[in-house]
């Protein structure tokens, strides 16, 4: 029988190396008027992607928790891309975030006004806040302001996707991705808010308690999604959030929001149910959920054609679509085998956790030149036909950190509360719950 390597306290410290690894390669995105460069092959800023407002964003969570764990060089990292988000990505006139700033510096304004990148300013402004970031606190509260007003429709229980650039009129379109990615800043805001040492508005957004009930909401609608759709999760809505299963057809390979059926995402919100079950209590019907998907997405994604990876989309019927390997996808799919394992103890989640290491090192860590191959072709070499570059460390890092940590709280308070440490285990070497 393979070593459970989530139980060994060197697998634990070669994901540090991993982690501390990922961070230098990003420390030359920050940018010396505020924000986060896309970073090239090389981890150099490539200035013709312009700024934009995710990728700042997500460097500003990535290096706040860098700050967490004690790693020099990331409080500058962080910093700036924080004087981004607070400076020049602002509208200060209509109020949220532009989209990017132009390789010119002009404000994007033909994409309007997206949840996508809101909850990433969400998530980053929580994170810099309980690592005690300058102007972290002020900015959780703003972003919370603006993804209250604009983003979040209690009735639907889940939000908007987009605006027009002076958010005058929503978009029709409603969206699975920005849902999730949503559902991830709404836990990492309440755990800030319930410990801040200087906290926000205490009230702001109705506190702790009310942020976990809107991701849980949400959560719960995927459920019933993984139920009615045999685990391959629609990604696009109409108004009434109403499948639209034929959405970008002429597009099955858009880096966001592609046609078909997204194993990725399918790993993504098998994880990001157990976080929730692990904040809100006990919910079978999450923890359910969780295997449903991740069992679809492993059955429809990998060695799907023949080869090692993931395969990018599917078909309804599981056919495979785009055959591209996303890098984010591998590592999603390890932070799920991880919080899976964690949450039932069966062996089988530890022996996908660690093939995907496996593969992981053999096709996409990048040995020479940092960081991981953001995309693979079917072959498993280095392509770019998606995702040139590779742009920021975001969810390569969570990949290093999430098995090392318990389900719940999110990752800055976990960190903050020193929760980083080798599990206990069982004499059969097997974690006990958190």
């Amino acid at each position: 029988m393979p070593v459970n390597r989530l139980a060994r306290p060197a697998h634990h410290a070669w994901l540090d190396a991993e982690c501390r690894r990922l961070l230098a390669f990003g420390a030359r995105s920050a940018l010396p008027d505020g924000g986060a460069a896309y970073l090239d092959t090389h981890g150099v800023p490539d200035p013709t992607h312009g700024v934009l407002t995710w990728i700042t964003a997500r460097t500003a969570h990535a290096y706040s928790l860098g700050v967490l764990l004690g790693v020099p060089g990331s409080a500058p990292v962080a910093d700036a891309a924080l004087a981004g988000l607070t400076g020049r990505l602002r509208d200060v006139g209509h109020g949220g975030w532009f989209h990017a700033l132009g390789p010119d510096g002009v404000p994007d304004r033909a994409a309007g006004k997206s949840c996508y990148n809101h909850t990433f300013v969400l998530l980053a402004a929580s994170s810099a806040a309980l690592a005690r970031r300058p102007g972290g606190t002020t900015l959780l509260a703003d972003a919370a302001d603006v993804y209250l007003a604009r983003f979040w429709d209690d009735t639907a229980g889940r939000p908007l996707d987009t605006w027009d650039a002076d958010f005058t009129r929503p978009d029709d379109y409603r969206g699975l991705n920005a849902t999730m990615h949503a559902v991830e800043a709404m836990l990492a805001v309440a755990d800030a808010v319930e410990v801040l040492d200087d906290p926000v508005e205490p009230a702001v957004g109705g506190g702790a308690a009310v942020w976990r009930n809107r991701a849980a909401r949400a959560a719960r609608f995927v459920v019933e999604l993984a139920a009615v759709h045999h685990g391959r999760l629609p990604e696009h809505f109409g108004p009434d959030w109403t499948p639209d299963l034929g959405f970008h057809r002429s597009r099955p390979d858009d880096p966001f929001k592609p046609y078909g059926a997204t194993p990725g995402h399918g790993l993504e919100w098998s994880r990001l149910l157990l976080t929730v079950e692990a904040a809100v209590g006990v919910d079978d019907a999450l923890v359910a959920a969780a295997v449903r998907l991740f069992d679809r997405a492993v059955d429809d994604g990998w060695d799907a054609d023949g080869a090692e990876g993931f395969v990018y989309t599917t078909d309804w019927d599981g056919t495979p679509l785009v055959r591209q390997r996303m890098h984010w996808v591998v590592a999603e799919a390890i932070a799920a085998a991880a919080a899976l394992h964690r949450r039932t103890g069966e062996r089988r989640y530890a022996d996908h956790y660690a093939a995907w290491w496996d593969y992981a090192e053999r096709h996409l860590l990048d040995r020479t030149g940092g960081s991981w191959w953001h995309e693979l072709d079917p072959r498993n070499l280095p392509a770019t036909t998606v995702w040139p570059g590779k742009p920021d460390v975001y969810h390569a890092l969570q990949a290093t950190l999430l098995p090392r940590l318990p389900l719940a709280p999110t990752l800055a308070r976990a960190l903050r509360s020193g929760l980083l440490a080798p599990p206990p285990k069982d004499a059969d070497g097997r974690w006990r719950p958190a």
